[in-house]
């Protein structure tokens, strides 16, 4: 952007401002606005939360009053054309005199799609579009998945060796009492990465043979601002979910239980505990149908799902074509042997897309796509 030198640095900051979103604004995207009045300074910023409905447009808008007019307008998303929840932000940066906006990426919304600069443009305002686009089409890439097919972009996040073993041979049930610090495969750093994970996903999700191996209790640990809780989704096929677990004994209505068959007893009971459970169904096997799990969880607006499962958990969520992305962290260790595989049988070939290597102290960690989320 040769002919603006300070565009990089105020675009910067508004998709700084966006990533203030993150956990607050689902099911909405995370957007950041900076204004920049004629006289070089900021004149008004703001970031979206889904509870305050304002858009970061209107917010920052309402800091620069008359200074909006003749400034630019840094976005990291195009601002909408369409009336939701509030009027069209388009509509409103005309109206205030902005005569020009940098903004990072179109919106995946197809109600939008260009549209909210084609509006722009046609009031003759100046538009330039793409400058971070990479950074910006990630941060609001589960938006991207939920708005175009309804159904939440699952991670899959697993801890490994180096020869694909995620736990040591299943423990006596009587020491099940949440994973003990010999378990632990990866270090501190890793792990503390994980929160962050856990902090940008809206549901967590595991299976019952790792709430009966290692009694987790699937939480975000960050400490940081959240719009609605981790909702922690179990896949329980007969519903053997314990009472006495710590999921069961922590529930606030923020578990939710899918299974194919339950005792209408054992149902009421966990209920009482403010477990919810919700009946699906399920293959000739007993195998839940991930899709349909899915599909409900988009109806309850769920963007982002982590998916934090044992080995016949990851395989059959990779079998089915359901993983979006993966997070594999690996562990500078071997467990060889009858240790627990990282999918074990997987059926069919995945291979990873724009794949990352992250490194945690002495573990690393592969990122990688399985499909685009801004495709179809």
């Amino acid at each position: 952007m040769p002919a603006h030198s300070n565009d990089e640095l105020f675009l910067r900051r508004a998709l700084d401002l966006a990533r203030s979103g993150v956990a607050l604004a689902s099911p909405n995207p995370c957007v950041g606005a900076v204004i920049v009045a004629k006289d070089g300074t900021v004149a008004g910023k703001g970031f979206h939360t889904y509870e305050d409905k304002k858009h970061a447009e209107i917010l920052a808008l309402e800091q620069a009053r008359e200074r909006a007019r003749g400034a630019t307008l840094y976005l990291n998303l195009e601002p909408c054309s369409h009336r939701g929840r509030t009027g069209p932000c388009a509509d409103a940066v005309i109206a205030a005199g902005i005569s020009r906006v940098v903004c990072c990426m179109e919106d995946p919304n197809p109600l939008v799609a260009g549209k909210g600069f084609a509006k722009l443009r046609a009031a003759e305002i100046e538009v330039e579009v793409g400058a971070f686009e990479a950074e910006a089409r990630k941060l609001n890439e589960a938006f991207a998945k939920y708005i175009r097919h309804k159904t939440p972009l699952v991670t899959l996040k697993c801890a490994m060796t180096l020869d694909g073993r995620i736990a040591l041979p299943s423990k006596p049930a009587a020491s099940r009492k949440g994973a003990a610090r010999s378990d632990w495969i990866t270090g501190e750093t890793a792990r503390a990465h994980v929160q962050q994970l856990r902090h940008q996903s809206d549901v967590i999700l595991s299976g019952i043979g790792t709430v009966l191996a290692d009694d987790p209790l699937l939480t975000d640990r960050t400490g940081l601002p959240r719009r609605r809780p981790l909702l922690r989704v179990l896949l329980d096929s007969h519903l053997r979910l314990p009472f006495d677990s710590r999921v069961a004994q922590s529930a606030r209505e923020d578990v939710l239980v899918f299974c194919s068959s339950a005792e209408a007893s054992k149902k009421k009971a966990l209920e009482k505990l403010g477990v919810r459970v919700e009946q699906v169904s399920s293959s000739a096997e007993n195998a839940l149908d991930l899709s349909l799990t899915l599909k409900r969880l988009g109806e309850l607006e769920i963007t982002s799902l982590l998916l934090e499962g044992g080995s016949q958990v990851n395989a059959s969520a990779l079998s089915r074509g359901i993983v979006d992305k993966v997070f594999l962290y690996v562990a500078p260790k071997l467990f060889g042997g009858d240790a627990v595989p990282f999918a074990s049988g997987m059926e069919g070939l995945v291979e990873l897309q724009s794949m990352q290597v992250h490194h945690f102290g002495k573990d690393f960690a592969v990122e990688g796509y399985l499909r685009d989320p801004y495709s179809g």
